[in-house]
């Protein structure tokens, strides 16, 4: 990989790890435990600051270095978490974002015109560090250190436990024990303290020149543990020394090694890393664990580590399952690559072009009568097949990265307008092509704000009406009928029926004698220019909007309806085809005109006897509406005797197409019309046949809106 590659793999993981960051910022549990989404929130930024640093992207580094250090106080409890503080911390994540994505442009220096912004943002950083600091330790320093004596029994406890032994050279070597004492109480306060002269000889034996005592001493600090054990640095050599975390140091250590980077890293490296060891203490261990006799397996280095007293067992236990994770990932990422969407366009087209080429052996083999011909072709048919179906795999991907993006807008909307909303997202898992999934965010977003100004109401209003103060909006997805619906929920107060009747009686849009349905009635928002909005905002209220929603929606291939019950909310359903580029068809012809119609959306199929006139027909008890090819495209010739009905269910409608002859199933590469045919209406694209002849896609929402009239007719499936 060369660095421009390397670059455009970091800029790709930033944008990532930003896209958790931000989640998890808006996840975070203000009020309970907030450990993992702290730890989640700093191994992100932790992590684009090293890589950063790797592509000496100073600007990057700089920055997030300082949202790292508010992080890591946030992560100790110096420093509180609070709301202000997680609205300062999604502004930085935007920051961060607008100079990755300025990184992806070519900007590999800060940008003069942001820069105000980014040292804005870093002296409110400071500002929350600085005032919300842990109180400073005034350390105690005595001419002789005034503590209470304490137990030689170190059980469970909020200090640090030093078992210190001092070498029996010590004197001779001109140090002072009780110096080394002194000197601890500078980096805290000596709680207790234990003499502990179990190493005195008899009288007769003792040498005044030797230093025969020990200490068990109960420790207050801040410190960390590489701090405290330098205090012994000169004596280390020689003398024994355990030093013990309190329990807070052990949840520390364990909630410092889970936010560690995903690294290859060894189990020492990792003790190191986290603080709960020092570097002599693990170089003492392996020294320990090097020296073993011939045939006895090697004592494990946790093990010795703990029969130590140099760390405790579930700080060992977290760092092998630390180990045991960063193993995982790797095996995971090594069945993985990265690819380039335009490669995987790439192979659909060809893969487009091959079922067309097969589609033309197919018939050749057909035309001439050749078995053999005819056998390869069936079994090449097979294969293209799946291999179609891989191809449109790699593209497809969960509607979950889409749904997550939402967080954000409900928490700042929900800010702007001053209500408490929530978002529920369901169906993340849902899979669609990559095209729908990049062209579909702009519409819910639409739907998503709309929903936020309009359906939600105030909290007095909710209160009064019985409900809670807090409104909610559900995002929803799941796959029907080789489609994906995806709904757009509030239990707001609904649609006022009546008042968009109204406005549109007054627009001119439906005529003031006419009957309408409700579905028609709520139809009626996706006219252009329609709105009912008593004012406008800087979110809606000018009628612009919901019919550009419906308009690219179409574009997709798509169809967007409303339900509403008033007082109780409204949900937004919208039906997207999973793929734009191949589908399973299914071939019909009228009169000389073949048309393909998507395979999930038929029922069945039925032979038919002409009745002209007839636009209902009875489907086993059921009234079953129609729609003639013939008429709706104008094609010339006559009826057959004997027709066919083509049942097609869409959603909640269901619908028979009038053809004359069923031509059966063909794997169709969609062709995107010419911009002149836009207006088309029941047309959704075209494809090429065997022949080389073109075939209409037909458009299977906008048939159903053609049965009744203006509005779809829904009958009971």
């Amino acid at each position: 990989m060369n660095l421009d590659e390397a670059l455009q793999t970091f800029i790709a993981e930033s944008r990532e790890l930003l896209e958790e960051m931000e989640n998890a910022l808006l996840n975070v549990d203000l009020a309970g435990d907030q450990d993992e989404a702290i730890n989640a929130i700093f191994r992100a930024a932790h992590t684009i600051k090293g890589s950063a640093g790797l592509f000496s992207l100073d600007h990057i580094v700089a920055f997030t270095h300082v949202v790292e250090s508010l992080l890591d106080k946030v992560r100790d409890g110096s420093v509180k978490l609070n709301d202000e503080m997680v609205v300062l911390l999604l502004s930085c994540c935007d920051y961060l974002t607008g100079m990755v994505n300025g990184l992806a442009a070519g900007q590999h220096e800060q940008d003069p015109d942001t820069a105000p912004e980014g040292e804005m943002l870093q002296q409110q950083l400071r500002r929350h560090m600085d005032g919300e600091a842990a109180p400073t330790v005034v350390p105690a320093v005595h001419a002789e250190p005034s503590v209470e004596r304490i137990d030689n029994e170190r059980g469970d406890s909020d200090y640090w436990h030093i078992s210190l032994r001092f070498g029996r050279i010590v004197l001779q070597n001109g140090m002072d024990p009780i110096a080394f004492l002194r000197y601890l109480g500078k980096l805290g306060r000596i709680v207790g303290i234990a003499t502990i002269p179990d190493a005195l000889p008899p009288a007769e034996e003792m040498d005044a020149e030797l230093c025969y005592l020990g200490f068990e001493i109960a420790f207050d600090s801040t410190a960390d543990r590489e701090a405290i054990a330098g205090v012994f640095e000169f004596v280390q050599e020689d003398c024994e020394i355990r030093i013990i975390p309190p329990h807070s140091k052990v949840s520390e250590y364990v909630n410092l090694i889970r936010a560690l980077p995903e690294h290859d890293v060894r189990l020492g490296e990792i003790l190191v890393r986290c603080g709960s060891v020092t570097q002599q203490e693990l170089d003492g261990a392996l020294e320990q664990q090097s020296h073993k006799e011939e045939d006895t397996p090697a004592q494990q280095l946790g093990s010795i580590l703990v029969g130590a007293g140099n760390v405790p067992p579930v700080v060992v236990e977290a760092a092998l399952a630390k180990q045991k994770q960063v193993s995982e990932q790797k095996a995971q990422e090594s069945r993985s690559i990265r690819v380039d969407s335009d490669k995987l366009d790439k192979l659909i087209d060809l893969v487009g072009e091959l079922i067309i080429a097969g589609a033309r052996a197919n018939m050749i083999g057909q035309h001439i009568q050749n078995t053999e011909l005819l056998e390869c072709t069936s079994t090449l048919t097979g294969l293209v097949e799946d291999v179609r179906d891989a191809a449109l795999e790699l593209r497809m991907v969960k509607i979950g990265a889409t749904f997550n993006r939402f967080q954000r807008v409900v928490h700042d909307v929900a800010r702007e307008l001053g209500k408490d909303i929530g978002l529920i997202v369901d169906g993340e898992d849902s899979e669609l092509d990559k095209t729908v999934v990049e062209k579909i965010g702009d519409p819910l977003m639409h739907l998503v704000r709309n929903a936020m100004d309009h359906g939600i109401e105030p909290a007095e209003v909710r209160i009064a009406a019985g409900k809670s103060a807090k409104g909610m909006i559900k995002l929803n997805a799941f796959h029907e009928s080789g489609s994906i619906v995806i709904e757009v929920s509030d239990d707001g107060g609904g649609l006022r029926k009546e008042k968009i009747l109204a406005k549109a009686v007054e627009r001119g849009l439906v005529d003031a004698d006419r009957k309408l349905t409700d579905s028609e009635i709520y139809n009626l928002i996706f006219e252009a220019g329609f709105s009912t909005a008593e004012k406008i905002t800087n979110l809606s209220g000018r009628g612009v909007g919901m019919d550009v929603v419906k308009r690219n929606i179409q574009a997709l291939r798509g169809s967007v309806d409303v339900s509403s019950k008033e007082g109780q909310g409204t949900t937004v359903t919208v039906r997207l085809p999973l793929t734009l580029a191949i589908i399973d068809g299914f071939l019909v012809q009228v009169g000389s005109s073949v048309f393909v119609i998507p395979l999930d959306m038929i029922e069945e199929c039925i032979e038919y006897a002409t009745e002209p006139g007839q636009d209902y027909t009875n489907l086993r008890g059921q009234v079953l509406p129609l729609v003639r090819l013939r008429e709706l495209f104008r094609v010339g010739g006559t009826a057959t005797r004997r027709e066919s009905i083509v049942v097609l269910k869409f959603g909640n409608h269901r619908a028979g197409l009038v053809v004359d002859t069923l031509l059966g199933e063909f794997q169709t590469v969609i062709k995107p019309l010419s911009p002149m045919f836009s207006e088309v209406k029941c047309i959704s694209g075209s494809t090429i046949l065997g022949s080389g002849e073109v075939a209409l896609i037909l458009d299977v929402a906008a048939l159903m809106h053609t049965v009744g009239g203006k509005g779809p007719v829904a009958l009971a499936a």
